[in-house]
């Protein structure tokens, strides 16, 4: 019987559990995109609590397109020095550390009359209100290099490896939703075309990195709209290719929240009401369980894991391998920790998400704490 406490190797990446903390955007970086030491204080805690490995909050590659304030930057060679005292740290600490990187697109409600917002096509994001104008290839060209000069930064700063956020409705995950993506060209159209700029963004990454360094996606399984969304089949077909590619890891979300249909049926990739009953957790589970069927690569599975039991069934009744929580971690740091030392409590977490309106996306109960 496998426990979530087994010991594995993720490509050279020793794994101490199966747990992962989930990317999330803390709003505690400076203005440029540089480490303080409230942010970096973040992951040392969460280090410590005994989670294996820690996705950042996404990183934006290039300079002029940050979606939101207070997020980490990987846009330049400025960032290195900073960031191989930071990994060091969190190395010291018993954890790996993996950063997500990112385009954000029409995400956002940040500078936008400032700068160009590119995406797959012209399009107006329903929630946010912003409009982003299509990328030209010539576009796309600079932004599949960024992608991967931002991963040479990167595995230069110590990190144990780079994960590509596919989904939630940020440019790539645009690209492969037929409900954005209008497009005429090699980009649109077909799921092949549709997916190829993220097959593209992959070899960039793996020529700046190696072999050697894993590569992970965050991708998104569907857009859960009724109609004209991205499909599980499609996904299924991204994923499949990226494996053949050579990715090492692929973790399950979904939803697509510039699609106000999403937004209003709690469909996206941070549900509430998750603690009512445990049927509602582990809600990307149907697609990772069918995923880990058809691939031979770990499938890490996020969004909504509360319950030790719940993941334990799901370990050993599917081919899921790891699994990554985020809100818990924010409310307890050191849940694993208790978790490993025989402690099978409930996480305080009930999935409230007020912490996103808190300083440093704290959970509310521990405001106190601040």
């Amino acid at each position: 019987m496998k426990t979530l406490f087994d010991k594995s190797k993720l490509l050279n990446m020793n794994m101490k559990n199966r747990f992962f903390r989930g990317a999330l955007w803390e709003d505690l970086a400076d203005e440029k995109g540089h480490l303080t030491p409230k942010l970096s204080a973040i992951y040392e805690e969460i280090a410590k609590g005994g989670a294996s490995t820690l996705i950042t909050g996404y990183a934006f590659v290039t300079e002029d397109e940050q979606p939101n304030p207070g997020m980490m930057g990987i846009y330049d060679d400025s960032f290195i020095p900073e960031y191989k005292e930071f990994t060091d740290k969190i190395h010291s600490l018993g954890s790996n550390i993996i950063m997500q990187i990112v385009y954000g697109g029409f995400m956002t409600y940040y500078k936008v009359g400032e700068r160009t917002i590119w995406g797959p096509s012209t399009i107006k994001n329903e929630v946010t209100g912003t409009w982003a104008k299509e990328i030209t290839k010539e576009e796309i060209k600079y932004l599949v290099k960024s992608y991967g000069e931002a991963a040479r930064r990167v595995k230069e700063s110590g990190f144990d490896g780079v994960e590509i956020h596919g989904g939630h409705g940020y440019l790539l995950s645009q690209f492969l939703s037929p409900y954005y993506n209008k497009r005429q060209d090699e980009y649109g159209g077909s799921i092949e075309n549709r997916g190829r700029i993220i097959f593209e963004i992959y070899e960039a990454i793996r020529t700046a990195v190696g072999q050697d360094f894993p590569i992970l996606i965050k991708l998104n399984s569907a857009d859960y709209i009724k109609e004209g969304g991205l499909t599980e089949e499609d996904s299924l077909y991204v994923a499949k290719k990226l494996v053949d590619l050579g990715i090492n890891a692929i973790e399950v979300t979904g939803g697509n929240e510039s699609i106000q249909e999403v937004v209003n049926n709690n469909m996206g990739a941070a549900r509430t009401k998750i603690v009512v009953s445990k049927d509602r957790e582990s809600y990307f589970k149907n697609y990772a369980i069918k995923l880990a069927d058809m691939i031979d690569i770990p499938v890490i599975l996020i969004g909504g894991n509360r319950h030790l039991e719940v993941m334990e069934d799901l370990l050993n009744n599917s081919k899921i391998e790891y699994f990554s929580l985020s809100r818990p971690l924010t409310a307890e740091p050191d849940l694993i920790n208790k978790w490993a030392n025989g402690d099978r409590k409930k996480p305080k977490c009930v999935s409230c998400n007020k912490c996103y309106s808190t300083p440093g996306k704290r959970c509310i109960l521990n405001i106190r704490a601040l």
